[in-house]
């Protein structure tokens, strides 16, 4: 299921129960405003969320809303999860997808930290191409 970035935030979905402990996660890196923890169903040898406390839709609302100090929470939470995941040296990508066509499926922001393997292409042009 899809999202549009401009629906308003539905507190039932899996990163606000995650965020009232209604469901467990293994974290790797909380504080004030952010947590990071691995994702159920990795893509990647190394696959971690990144999500606000807030209640944020996308990044368009998270960049509108969110104060500063949420703001630079989310962004040294990132970095300090992939240090601590050993992702630094040999690389990792960053995703968060917003929208319908971003293919955004839990109406909370979420930035997905993969690694540990070479991940390939971004995205497959529209040509085919890698």
């Amino acid at each position: 299921m899809s999202v549009d970035a401009t629906l308003p935030y539905d507190d039932a979905n899996i990163f606000a129960k995650l965020l009232r402990g209604e469901i467990p996660s293994r974290r790797v890196y909380e504080d004030d405003h952010t947590i990071v923890f691995h994702d159920i169903a990795p893509w990647a040898p190394t696959h971690l969320l990144a999500i606000p406390r807030g209640s944020y839709v996308s990044w368009d609302d998270f960049s509108a809303r969110a104060s500063d100090a949420e703001i630079a929470s989310l962004t040294r939470a990132i970095g300090a999860a992939a240090r601590a995941a050993g992702l630094v040296e040999t690389g990792y990508r960053l995703i968060a997808n917003i929208g319908r066509d971003g293919h955004q499926e839990v109406p909370h922001l979420h930035v997905h930290i993969m690694g540990g393997r070479a991940l390939g292409p971004m995205l497959v042009r529209n040509d085919g191409r890698a």
